[in-house]
């Protein structure tokens, strides 16, 4: 098994020209089974508020608890693969006091090695202080979908020359901030390409085309498990939603018309037991 990446690993990958792969993860054999594939780095995303708890309202109401209890769970399924926390709505946005706090909860109750906020210069302050109190940050601009509100939705970033430059604007000041690598969520490849070659730290990306440092997948998504909508630059590498459903549909029709279960499925008394037992019982009667 390969030893966990570290930043300086993640930079010399960039360098060499070696990609990274990362998916996203909420438990604990989702995590056993992304360790033993030899994926690089997962991402406790909030994601789940869409994946695990079925919000209507996606990311926005999950908790730091929430979001703890899960990464928990991940580090004990991958304890040699790099984990970042995904800080949620409001767990970062108020003051920088709040957010080295909410950070500091990932690394001293969940093992994390890194954690990622959302947002480009609006939260440089709160990337600072994480970043002076000793750990590590993820930025994460393009589609951000903690404040997808005010872009108007679920939609791609840096279409037009305007907001492209309003994208590399923020990825040079996350860095400056002191980040030690970067996502991009929807832009285009060109942006991306661009984005990539412009910084000195790793920049990966989630449907930011294939010039990035590595890229990310939704792992719910990529294995075909979430079915309420696929985005764009998402690919199914499996669909097990099928798999599920029909597996769940035999067992229900094999219990209802008694098939399970078999003997084979059934425990067995020692031998004259189950006569002792009888005998036991009529005496107490």
């Amino acid at each position: 098994m390969a030893a966990k990446k570290s930043i300086l690993d993640l930079q010399k990958m960039k360098k060499d020209g070696v990609k990274l792969t990362w998916l996203t993860s909420y438990d604990y054999p989702t995590s056993v089974f992304a360790e033993k594939a030899g994926i690089e780095m997962l991402l406790v995303g909030d994601s789940m508020g869409m994946c695990v708890y079925g919000y209507s309202a996606g990311t926005l109401p999950v908790t730091m608890d929430q979001c703890i209890v899960h990464t928990e769970a991940v580090r004990r399924g991958a304890p040699n693969t790099f984990v970042v926390g995904d800080m949620p709505f409001l767990s970062y946005q108020t003051t920088s006091a709040e957010a080295v706090k909410n950070a500091g909860r990932f690394y001293k109750e969940a093992g994390v090695d890194a954690v990622k906020l959302e947002g480009g210069r609006r939260i440089i302050d709160m990337v600072k202080a994480i970043v002076n109190a000793g750990m590590v940050v993820c930025g994460h601009i393009g589609l951000t979908p903690q404040s997808s509100g005010q872009i108007g939705g679920f939609k791609a970033q840096g279409l037009t020359a305007e907001s492209a430059h309003e994208l590399i604007k923020d990825a040079r000041a996350i860095q400056e901030a002191g980040t030690a690598f970067l996502l991009l969520e929807a832009v285009p490849p060109e942006v991306g390409q661009l984005i990539t070659k412009d910084l000195k730290i790793p920049v990966y990306g989630i449907g930011a085309g294939p010039y990035v440092d590595g890229q990310l997948l939704i792992v719910s998504d990529m294995l075909g498990i979430f079915q309420a909508f696929t985005p764009k630059f998402v690919k199914k590498y499996a669909n097990l939603a099928d798999h599920i459903m029909k597996a769940m549909e035999d067992y229900a029709k094999e219990v209802k018309e008694s098939k399970f279960p078999e003997d084979k499925h059934c425990y067995k008394m020692i031998e004259g037991e189950f006569g002792k037992m009888m005998k036991i019982l009529e005496k107490k009667e």
